[in-house]
């Protein structure tokens, strides 16, 4: 996928996330154990969340930043990445965590490349501080998990 606009990045990313939170829930119906369906339907929410705050950071955003444009800003189809992914019905909480890190961490470090190529401090600094939410976010939500092996 080539993307010009950051405002079609980010909406790109939004539909990212809404994808990822249809594939847990999809892998919720399939997974065996109850702790692994509790994770799915945490990440679930979490993604649905994460759509919902890019949304309405899209909303809030200065229009000189969101009509940014983009040369060479390329990206793998993430969407079928998440429709093809499958995990066995036996996925353990660690499969599952790892497979949302990987996910997780494709659609930040996009992102980053992006502030990366950013002509104006503006755009650059802008990016570079969703990175660092997400970022945050992603701890959390490590810890989060981490937390639910000790229930």
């Amino acid at each position: 996928m080539r993307i010009q606009q950051l405002s079609e990045l980010l909406d790109y990313v939004v539909s990212c996330r809404i994808e990822m939170a249809k594939l847990y829930g999809r892998l919720h119906a399939q997974a065996d154990s109850s702790r692994v369906k509790l994770m799915l339907e945490y990440f679930q929410q979490h993604e649905r969340e994460a759509a919902e705050k890019l949304e309405n950071y899209i909303d809030d955003a200065p229009k000189r930043v969101l009509d940014t444009w983009y040369k060479d800003i390329v990206f793998e189809d993430f969407i079928a990445r998440c429709q093809k992914l499958n995990l066995p019905g036996n996925m353990t909480e660690e499969d599952v965590l790892e497979q949302h890190l990987a996910l997780d961490n494709l659609l930040i470090d996009l992102i980053e490349k992006t502030a990366g190529s950013s002509a104006t401090q503006e755009t650059k600094g802008a990016l570079e501080d969703l990175v660092r939410a997400k970022r945050t976010q992603q701890q959390r939500l490590v810890h989060s998990s981490i937390r639910m092996d000790d229930i």
